[in-house]
Protein backbone atom coordinates (compact mmCIF):
# COMPACT_ATOMS: atom_id res chain seq x y z
CA UNK A 1 0.00 0.00 0.00
CA UNK A 2 0.89 3.16 -0.48
CA UNK A 3 0.98 6.11 1.77
CA UNK A 4 0.72 9.87 0.63
CA UNK A 5 3.10 11.89 2.29
CA UNK A 6 1.88 13.15 5.54
CA UNK A 7 1.34 17.27 5.02
CA UNK A 8 1.96 18.99 8.72
CA UNK A 9 -1.49 20.51 8.97
CA UNK A 10 -1.13 24.89 9.62
CA UNK A 11 -1.47 25.90 13.37
CA UNK A 12 -5.46 27.16 13.96
CA UNK A 13 -4.74 30.79 15.25
CA UNK A 14 -8.30 30.27 17.36
CA UNK A 15 -6.60 27.37 19.28
CA UNK A 16 -2.93 29.32 20.23
CA UNK A 17 -5.24 32.61 20.43
CA UNK A 18 -7.49 31.39 23.36
CA UNK A 19 -4.68 29.21 25.26
CA UNK A 20 -2.91 32.14 25.30
CA UNK A 21 -5.18 34.01 27.12
CA UNK A 22 -6.05 31.49 29.48
CA UNK A 23 -2.37 31.54 30.09
CA UNK A 24 -3.04 35.07 31.23
CA UNK A 25 -6.03 35.08 33.49
CA UNK A 26 -4.09 31.64 34.95
CA UNK A 27 -0.92 33.88 35.92
CA UNK A 28 -3.45 35.87 37.78
CA UNK A 29 -5.43 33.84 40.01
CA UNK A 30 -1.99 32.64 40.86
CA UNK A 31 -0.69 35.97 42.38
CA UNK A 32 -1.31 35.47 45.86
CA UNK A 33 -3.50 38.71 46.84
CA UNK A 34 -4.02 40.01 43.80
CA UNK A 35 -6.84 42.13 43.69
CA UNK A 36 -7.45 41.41 39.30
CA UNK A 37 -8.69 38.28 40.42
CA UNK A 38 -12.10 40.37 41.50
CA UNK A 39 -12.22 40.49 36.90
CA UNK A 40 -11.20 36.96 35.98
CA UNK A 41 -13.76 35.42 34.27
CA UNK A 42 -14.24 32.79 37.24
CA UNK A 43 -16.10 35.96 38.89
CA UNK A 44 -19.21 36.06 36.44
CA UNK A 45 -19.62 33.01 35.96
CA UNK A 46 -19.24 29.10 36.49
CA UNK A 47 -16.40 27.80 34.52
CA UNK A 48 -12.55 29.88 34.24
CA UNK A 49 -9.46 29.98 32.68
CA UNK A 50 -8.55 25.75 34.03
CA UNK A 51 -11.49 25.17 31.22
CA UNK A 52 -10.01 26.86 28.80
CA UNK A 53 -6.60 25.29 29.23
CA UNK A 54 -8.08 21.66 29.68
CA UNK A 55 -10.48 21.81 26.59
CA UNK A 56 -7.69 23.44 24.32
CA UNK A 57 -5.20 20.68 25.26
CA UNK A 58 -7.66 18.08 24.41
CA UNK A 59 -7.73 19.66 20.71
CA UNK A 60 -3.98 20.67 21.06
CA UNK A 61 -3.89 16.63 21.45
CA UNK A 62 -6.15 15.44 18.70
CA UNK A 63 -3.53 17.40 16.29
CA UNK A 64 -0.38 16.41 18.18
CA UNK A 65 -1.28 12.77 18.78
CA UNK A 66 -4.34 11.62 16.78
CA UNK A 67 -2.36 11.74 13.64
CA UNK A 68 0.00 8.83 15.21
CA UNK A 69 -2.08 6.69 15.95
CA UNK A 70 -3.66 6.92 12.32
CA UNK A 71 -0.64 6.41 10.51
CA UNK A 72 1.50 4.10 13.08
CA UNK A 73 -1.26 1.84 14.91
CA UNK A 74 -2.44 1.77 18.68
CA UNK A 75 0.73 0.99 19.68
CA UNK A 76 3.33 3.26 18.53
CA UNK A 77 0.70 5.70 19.69
CA UNK A 78 0.81 4.79 23.23
CA UNK A 79 4.44 5.12 23.41
CA UNK A 80 4.09 8.56 22.23
CA UNK A 81 1.82 9.20 24.83
CA UNK A 82 3.69 7.49 26.91
CA UNK A 83 6.70 9.69 26.12
CA UNK A 84 4.65 13.07 27.15
CA UNK A 85 3.12 12.06 30.02
CA UNK A 86 7.15 11.30 31.09
CA UNK A 87 7.55 15.08 29.92
CA UNK A 88 4.75 16.74 32.17
CA UNK A 89 5.38 14.45 34.68
CA UNK A 90 9.25 15.87 35.12
CA UNK A 91 7.84 19.48 34.58
CA UNK A 92 5.95 18.97 37.58
CA UNK A 93 8.02 17.22 39.42
CA UNK A 94 10.61 20.91 38.69
CA UNK A 95 7.93 22.85 39.03
CA UNK A 96 7.41 22.34 42.84
CA UNK A 97 11.12 21.89 43.39
CA UNK A 98 11.74 25.43 41.96
CA UNK A 99 9.59 27.08 44.14
CA UNK A 100 9.92 24.89 47.38
CA UNK A 101 13.43 25.59 47.41
CA UNK A 102 12.92 29.18 46.53
CA UNK A 103 10.54 29.78 49.01
CA UNK A 104 13.06 28.19 51.75
CA UNK A 105 15.70 30.14 50.29
CA UNK A 106 13.77 33.37 51.15
CA UNK A 107 12.75 31.85 54.66
CA UNK A 108 15.41 31.09 55.88
CA UNK A 109 17.12 35.01 54.95
CA UNK A 110 14.72 36.54 57.05
CA UNK A 111 14.62 39.23 54.71
CA UNK A 112 10.84 39.35 54.56
CA UNK A 113 10.38 39.12 58.37
CA UNK A 114 9.99 42.83 58.78
CA UNK A 115 7.07 43.28 56.05
CA UNK A 116 5.09 40.06 56.17
CA UNK A 117 4.65 36.53 57.24
CA UNK A 118 5.87 34.43 54.80
CA UNK A 119 5.77 31.27 56.30
CA UNK A 120 1.11 31.83 56.63
CA UNK A 121 0.97 33.94 53.18
CA UNK A 122 3.36 31.37 50.90
CA UNK A 123 4.34 28.03 52.43
CA UNK A 124 1.24 27.92 54.13
CA UNK A 125 -1.30 28.95 51.49
CA UNK A 126 0.17 26.50 48.73
CA UNK A 127 0.54 23.65 51.75
CA UNK A 128 3.94 23.08 51.25
CA UNK A 129 4.34 23.03 54.74
CA UNK A 130 4.40 19.11 55.35
CA UNK A 131 7.54 19.23 53.11
CA UNK A 132 9.71 20.72 56.00
CA UNK A 133 7.78 18.82 58.92
CA UNK A 134 6.75 14.94 56.92
CA UNK A 135 9.52 15.27 54.66
CA UNK A 136 10.15 11.38 55.06
CA UNK A 137 6.29 11.03 53.90
CA UNK A 138 5.87 14.66 51.31
CA UNK A 139 9.07 13.87 49.34
CA UNK A 140 7.81 9.53 48.16
CA UNK A 141 4.32 11.88 47.79
CA UNK A 142 5.80 14.27 45.21
CA UNK A 143 7.23 11.56 42.94
CA UNK A 144 4.36 8.95 43.34
CA UNK A 145 1.68 11.89 42.84
CA UNK A 146 -0.07 10.93 46.16
CA UNK A 147 0.59 14.38 47.68
CA UNK A 148 -0.34 16.83 45.59
CA UNK A 149 -0.14 20.49 47.14
CA UNK A 150 -2.70 23.60 46.34
CA UNK A 151 -2.01 25.12 43.16
CA UNK A 152 -0.04 22.43 41.47
CA UNK A 153 -3.10 19.89 40.10
CA UNK A 154 -3.04 20.91 36.93
CA UNK A 155 -0.27 18.95 35.68
CA UNK A 156 -1.12 15.69 37.56
CA UNK A 157 -4.46 16.13 36.10
CA UNK A 158 -3.45 16.54 32.79
CA UNK A 159 -0.78 13.44 33.16
CA UNK A 160 -3.72 11.28 34.29
CA UNK A 161 -5.81 12.40 31.15
CA UNK A 162 -3.06 11.66 28.88
CA UNK A 163 -2.90 8.22 30.12
CA UNK A 164 -6.84 7.93 28.96
CA UNK A 165 -6.18 8.91 25.39
CA UNK A 166 -4.78 5.29 24.41
CA UNK A 167 -8.42 3.68 26.06
CA UNK A 168 -10.55 6.83 24.35
CA UNK A 169 -8.46 5.11 21.10
CA UNK A 170 -9.25 1.75 21.46
CA UNK A 171 -13.14 2.08 22.31
CA UNK A 172 -13.04 4.71 18.82
CA UNK A 173 -11.84 1.77 17.22
CA UNK A 174 -15.22 -0.49 18.11
CA UNK A 175 -16.58 3.03 17.19
CA UNK A 176 -16.91 6.84 17.73
CA UNK A 177 -19.85 6.37 20.00
CA UNK A 178 -18.10 3.55 22.17
CA UNK A 179 -15.39 6.33 22.76
CA UNK A 180 -18.29 8.83 24.11
CA UNK A 181 -19.88 5.87 26.04
CA UNK A 182 -16.20 5.36 27.92
CA UNK A 183 -15.58 9.46 28.44
CA UNK A 184 -19.40 9.79 30.27
CA UNK A 185 -19.05 6.84 32.22
CA UNK A 186 -16.06 8.38 33.65
CA UNK A 187 -17.34 11.43 34.60
CA UNK A 188 -20.20 10.05 35.69
CA UNK A 189 -18.59 7.50 38.05
CA UNK A 190 -16.10 10.62 39.45
CA UNK A 191 -19.85 12.27 40.31
CA UNK A 192 -20.76 9.76 42.22
CA UNK A 193 -17.61 9.67 43.86
CA UNK A 194 -16.82 6.03 42.87
CA UNK A 195 -13.32 7.28 41.25
CA UNK A 196 -11.20 9.47 42.79
CA UNK A 197 -7.60 9.93 44.10
CA UNK A 198 -5.88 10.64 46.68
CA UNK A 199 -3.76 14.30 47.56
CA UNK A 200 -2.27 13.76 50.66
CA UNK A 201 -1.37 10.27 52.66
CA UNK A 202 -2.23 12.20 56.34
CA UNK A 203 -5.79 13.06 55.52
CA UNK A 204 -8.66 11.95 53.26
CA UNK A 205 -8.14 14.92 50.98
CA UNK A 206 -8.52 14.19 47.28
CA UNK A 207 -7.34 15.72 44.08
CA UNK A 208 -8.74 19.23 44.02
CA UNK A 209 -9.03 18.35 39.76
CA UNK A 210 -10.67 15.12 39.94
CA UNK A 211 -9.01 14.07 36.48
CA UNK A 212 -11.62 10.99 35.52
CA UNK A 213 -14.41 13.88 35.46
CA UNK A 214 -11.99 16.66 34.18
CA UNK A 215 -11.17 14.55 30.97
CA UNK A 216 -15.24 15.13 30.04
CA UNK A 217 -14.18 18.42 28.70
CA UNK A 218 -10.73 17.82 27.40
CA UNK A 219 -12.14 14.68 25.20
CA UNK A 220 -14.85 16.74 23.73
CA UNK A 221 -11.64 19.24 22.50
CA UNK A 222 -10.47 16.42 21.33
CA UNK A 223 -13.92 14.82 19.24
CA UNK A 224 -14.17 18.04 17.79
CA UNK A 225 -10.41 18.03 16.04
CA UNK A 226 -10.84 14.57 15.42
CA UNK A 227 -14.24 14.65 13.66
CA UNK A 228 -16.17 13.19 15.98
CA UNK A 229 -18.73 16.23 16.67
CA UNK A 230 -18.98 18.56 13.63
CA UNK A 231 -18.50 22.08 14.04
CA UNK A 232 -21.56 24.21 14.92
CA UNK A 233 -22.95 26.42 12.61
CA UNK A 234 -22.89 30.14 13.63
CA UNK A 235 -26.68 31.06 13.58
CA UNK A 236 -28.34 34.06 15.64
CA UNK A 237 -30.34 31.60 17.57
CA UNK A 238 -27.64 29.86 19.14
CA UNK A 239 -25.66 32.43 19.78
CA UNK A 240 -28.58 34.61 21.70
CA UNK A 241 -29.05 30.76 23.76
CA UNK A 242 -25.87 30.64 24.63
CA UNK A 243 -25.67 34.43 25.61
CA UNK A 244 -28.70 33.82 27.99
CA UNK A 245 -26.86 30.75 29.57
CA UNK A 246 -23.86 33.16 30.50
CA UNK A 247 -25.75 35.98 31.37
CA UNK A 248 -28.51 34.07 33.66
CA UNK A 249 -25.33 32.65 35.64
CA UNK A 250 -24.12 35.89 36.63
CA UNK A 251 -26.40 36.14 39.91
CA UNK A 252 -25.09 32.76 40.92
CA UNK A 253 -21.48 33.19 40.78
CA UNK A 254 -20.39 37.04 41.00
CA UNK A 255 -19.52 37.65 44.79
CA UNK A 256 -21.32 41.39 44.39
CA UNK A 257 -24.69 40.16 43.94
CA UNK A 258 -24.73 36.99 46.15
CA UNK A 259 -22.31 38.43 48.65
CA UNK A 260 -23.68 39.37 51.86
CA UNK A 261 -21.12 42.82 52.22
CA UNK A 262 -23.06 43.80 48.93
CA UNK A 263 -26.11 43.50 47.01
CA UNK A 264 -26.99 40.54 49.48
CA UNK A 265 -29.10 39.07 46.87
CA UNK A 266 -30.47 36.06 49.65
CA UNK A 267 -32.53 33.88 47.11
CA UNK A 268 -29.27 33.51 44.69
CA UNK A 269 -27.07 33.05 47.26
CA UNK A 270 -29.72 30.07 48.26
CA UNK A 271 -29.83 28.83 45.07
CA UNK A 272 -26.28 29.03 44.52
CA UNK A 273 -26.18 26.64 47.59
CA UNK A 274 -28.42 24.35 46.96
CA UNK A 275 -27.03 23.55 43.18
CA UNK A 276 -23.38 23.38 44.48
CA UNK A 277 -22.87 19.58 42.90
CA UNK A 278 -23.47 20.98 39.71
CA UNK A 279 -20.99 23.74 39.44
CA UNK A 280 -18.45 22.27 42.39
CA UNK A 281 -14.95 22.58 40.09
CA UNK A 282 -13.12 19.53 41.99
CA UNK A 283 -16.05 16.80 40.16
CA UNK A 284 -16.63 18.89 37.14
CA UNK A 285 -20.18 19.86 37.91
CA UNK A 286 -22.38 20.14 34.56
CA UNK A 287 -23.26 23.49 35.01
CA UNK A 288 -19.50 24.18 34.72
CA UNK A 289 -19.47 22.42 31.28
CA UNK A 290 -22.73 24.04 29.86
CA UNK A 291 -21.41 27.23 30.87
CA UNK A 292 -18.22 27.01 29.21
CA UNK A 293 -19.68 25.35 26.03
CA UNK A 294 -21.89 28.87 25.64
CA UNK A 295 -18.53 31.34 26.68
CA UNK A 296 -16.80 28.50 23.88
CA UNK A 297 -19.33 28.99 20.74
CA UNK A 298 -19.75 33.28 21.53
CA UNK A 299 -16.07 33.13 21.35
CA UNK A 300 -15.91 30.59 18.05
CA UNK A 301 -18.86 33.14 16.79
CA UNK A 302 -16.53 35.95 17.41
CA UNK A 303 -13.33 34.96 16.25
CA UNK A 304 -14.69 33.95 12.54
CA UNK A 305 -14.25 31.13 10.20
CA UNK A 306 -10.60 29.92 10.44
CA UNK A 307 -9.77 33.18 12.81
CA UNK A 308 -10.85 35.51 10.31
CA UNK A 309 -11.31 38.19 12.97
CA UNK A 310 -8.48 38.01 14.93
CA UNK A 311 -5.88 38.92 11.72
CA UNK A 312 -5.34 41.74 9.52
CA UNK A 313 -7.20 44.49 11.96
CA UNK A 314 -4.18 46.60 12.08
CA UNK A 315 -0.47 46.73 13.26
CA UNK A 316 -1.52 47.22 16.92
CA UNK A 317 -4.14 44.39 17.58
CA UNK A 318 -2.43 42.49 14.78
CA UNK A 319 0.66 42.36 16.87
CA UNK A 320 -1.33 41.91 20.08
CA UNK A 321 -2.82 38.87 18.44
CA UNK A 322 0.41 37.19 17.86
CA UNK A 323 1.73 38.12 21.17
CA UNK A 324 -0.58 35.96 22.42
CA UNK A 325 -1.04 33.58 20.21
CA UNK A 326 2.95 32.93 20.88
CA UNK A 327 2.17 32.20 24.39
CA UNK A 328 -0.32 29.43 23.47
CA UNK A 329 2.02 27.94 21.27
CA UNK A 330 3.97 27.37 24.23
CA UNK A 331 1.74 26.80 26.60
CA UNK A 332 3.09 23.80 28.85
CA UNK A 333 6.36 26.05 29.30
CA UNK A 334 4.21 28.90 29.77
CA UNK A 335 2.18 27.56 32.55
CA UNK A 336 5.45 25.91 34.31
CA UNK A 337 7.15 29.49 34.49
CA UNK A 338 3.49 31.17 35.58
CA UNK A 339 3.44 29.53 39.11
CA UNK A 340 7.11 30.43 39.50
CA UNK A 341 6.79 34.31 38.30
CA UNK A 342 3.16 34.25 40.19
CA UNK A 343 4.86 33.76 43.60
CA UNK A 344 8.10 35.48 42.79
CA UNK A 345 6.23 39.09 41.58
CA UNK A 346 3.92 38.65 45.08
CA UNK A 347 6.73 38.22 47.40
CA UNK A 348 8.92 41.52 45.24
CA UNK A 349 5.63 42.97 45.54
CA UNK A 350 4.94 42.45 49.47
CA UNK A 351 8.85 43.01 49.89
CA UNK A 352 9.48 46.70 48.50
CA UNK A 353 5.97 48.04 48.61
CA UNK A 354 3.17 45.88 50.32
CA UNK A 355 0.26 45.00 48.75
CA UNK A 356 -1.92 47.42 49.71
CA UNK A 357 -1.25 49.98 47.27
CA UNK A 358 -2.33 49.72 43.84
CA UNK A 359 0.10 50.80 41.93
CA UNK A 360 2.44 47.25 43.02
CA UNK A 361 -0.31 44.95 42.40
CA UNK A 362 -0.87 46.58 38.74
CA UNK A 363 2.95 46.29 38.17
CA UNK A 364 3.19 42.75 39.87
CA UNK A 365 0.67 41.34 36.90
CA UNK A 366 2.15 43.41 33.79
CA UNK A 367 5.74 42.58 34.72
CA UNK A 368 4.37 38.91 35.25
CA UNK A 369 2.99 39.17 31.92
CA UNK A 370 5.85 40.62 30.22
CA UNK A 371 7.89 37.56 32.01
CA UNK A 372 5.46 34.71 30.68
CA UNK A 373 5.83 36.41 26.97
CA UNK A 374 9.50 36.49 26.92
CA UNK A 375 9.09 32.66 28.16
CA UNK A 376 7.23 31.98 25.10
CA UNK A 377 9.73 33.52 22.73
CA UNK A 378 12.82 31.91 24.19
CA UNK A 379 11.07 28.82 24.14
CA UNK A 380 9.84 29.10 20.81
CA UNK A 381 13.37 30.01 19.63
CA UNK A 382 14.99 26.82 21.45
CA UNK A 383 12.99 24.90 19.75
CA UNK A 384 13.67 25.91 16.47
CA UNK A 385 16.82 24.43 16.47
CA UNK A 386 18.46 27.95 15.63
CA UNK A 387 22.21 25.75 15.78
CA UNK A 388 21.08 23.84 13.04
CA UNK A 389 20.82 27.00 10.83
CA UNK A 390 23.38 27.66 8.36
CA UNK A 391 25.08 30.87 9.74
CA UNK A 392 24.28 34.03 8.05
CA UNK A 393 26.21 35.93 5.15
CA UNK A 394 27.24 38.66 7.55
CA UNK A 395 29.02 36.18 10.25
CA UNK A 396 32.58 36.79 10.18
CA UNK A 397 34.85 33.70 10.38
CA UNK A 398 38.67 33.70 10.87
CA UNK A 399 41.12 33.02 7.95
CA UNK A 400 42.37 30.05 9.07
CA UNK A 401 38.33 28.31 8.93
CA UNK A 402 38.06 29.99 5.81
CA UNK A 403 37.52 27.30 2.92
CA UNK A 404 38.72 28.06 -0.49
CA UNK A 405 35.82 27.42 -1.98
CA UNK A 406 32.70 28.15 0.25
CA UNK A 407 29.59 26.15 -0.52
CA UNK A 408 27.44 29.59 -0.65
CA UNK A 409 29.10 30.60 -3.38
CA UNK A 410 27.16 28.22 -5.91
CA UNK A 411 24.47 27.70 -3.46
CA UNK A 412 25.08 24.77 -2.00
CA UNK A 413 24.82 23.96 1.52
CA UNK A 414 24.08 20.48 1.57
CA UNK A 415 26.95 19.01 2.33
CA UNK A 416 27.04 21.38 5.37
CA UNK A 417 23.37 20.22 6.44
CA UNK A 418 24.62 16.76 6.51
CA UNK A 419 27.77 17.47 8.36
CA UNK A 420 25.78 19.17 10.90
CA UNK A 421 23.12 16.33 11.50
CA UNK A 422 25.98 13.65 11.68
CA UNK A 423 27.90 15.78 14.27
CA UNK A 424 24.20 15.99 16.45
Amino acid sequence: MNHQPHIKRPRDPRLDFFRGIGMFIIYIAHVPSNWWTLWIPARFGFSDATEIFVFCSGMASALAFGKIFDLHGWGMGAARILHRMWQVYWAHIGQFLVIAVGLVMVHESGYLKSCCDLTQDYVVSLNLWHLFNKTTVALPGIMTLTWVPNYFDILPMYIVILALIPAIMLAARVSVIAAFVLSIALWLASQFDLLSLPAEPWSDREWFFNPFAWQLLFFTGFAFMRGWIPAPPVNAKLIAACAVIVLATVPFAYFRVYGENYLDWAWARDIRTSIKPLWIKTEFGILRYIHFLALAYLAWAAAGEHGKYLLGHGKVWGGFVRVVQKVGQQSLAVFMASLVIAQAAAILRDMVWGRGEWMPQILSNLLGFAALIAVAYLVSWIKSDPWRKPPGKATLQPEFTRRPNPPAATGDVSGTKEKDKALT
